[in-house]
């Protein structure tokens, strides 16, 4: 594990830390690397309920390092640009909650890493954008093309990625990108309380609600009714279930 991503592990919750400060976190090729591993690995983690995408110093992320944006080949930049899109998949495929902590600005590729997360806790004063036609670029990059359009409709995706300006907090929450916004000094009490929510919750059964939710945005309706069903049953015949059923009721009875 390179010194530039750290890990911290607590009560359920892996802590997952871009620390490059002093370059905004900007993401090179090692960070990459690390951060793809630390997601491939909370995956099959058994002690891990949850998972927080978070950022070093006074921002989440500024995006790709335009450090690495050297010469290269067309051949060699689509196996960079595909890439890239590892943590983005990875953080797709886990079947647990990943929350992005989003403060300070959230920029470019840092934007698309946070939209491929299950929540998106910012604080005042965190801003958002996709600035790559600024660069003469694609406003599409690192999944901001998928996810962004999803989250606050054509309309919006359209003006954050072709005209690269930045959103405050404010209008991030009103849109939808955001699913929560709160004060900067509660930003670590609302993500946390948020995780360890999720981490000892009923993992089978937020395991089938995330992977019904991102299925239903590309697939039709009576394809996602076959798979509500599918996982409905599953979860009914589920030990969690039964002993939160058994809780209900008992509670229930004491009333």
């Amino acid at each position: 594990m390179t010194d530039k991503l750290q890990a911290e592990q607590e009560d359920g919750v892996l802590t997952l830390t871009l620390n490059r400060p002093d370059r905004l976190n900007a993401i090179d090729f090692e960070l990459l690397d690390a951060l793809t591993e630390a997601l491939e690995n909370a995956a099959g983690d058994v002690d891990v309920g949850a998972i927080v995408l978070a950022g070093a110093g006074r921002v989440f992320c500024a995006g790709a390092d335009i450090g690495q944006m050297v010469d290269r080949t067309p051949a060699e930049w689509e196996q960079i640009v595909d890439h890239y899109l590892d943590p983005i998949r990875a953080i797709s495929r886990i079947e647990k909650p990943v929350i992005a902590r989003c403060h300070g600005d959230v920029v470019g590729g840092g934007l698309g890493l946070a939209l491929a997360c299950d929540f998106r806790v910012g604080a005042e004063g965190s801003r958002y954008c996709a600035p790559f036609v600024n660069l003469a670029l694609a406003g599409c990059d690192m999944s901001a093309g998928y996810f962004l359009p999803r989250l606050v409709g054509m309309g919006r995706a359209t003006d954050m990625m072709m005209t690269a300006r930045f959103v405050e907090a404010q209008e991030a929450k009103e849109m939808g990108l955001l699913s929560r916004l709160v004060p900067e000094l509660a930003l670590d009490d609302a993500v946390n309380g948020l995780a360890r929510s999720l981490a000892c919750g009923p993992s089978r059964a937020l395991a089938f609600t995330k992977n019904a939710i991102r299925r239903s945005v590309d697939c039709d309706m009576n394809t996602e009714f076959d798979y509500e069903i599918f996982a409905q049953v599953q979860c009914l015949q589920s030990e969690a279930h039964n002993e939160r059923v058994a809780a209900f009721l008992a509670r229930a009875s004491r009333k």
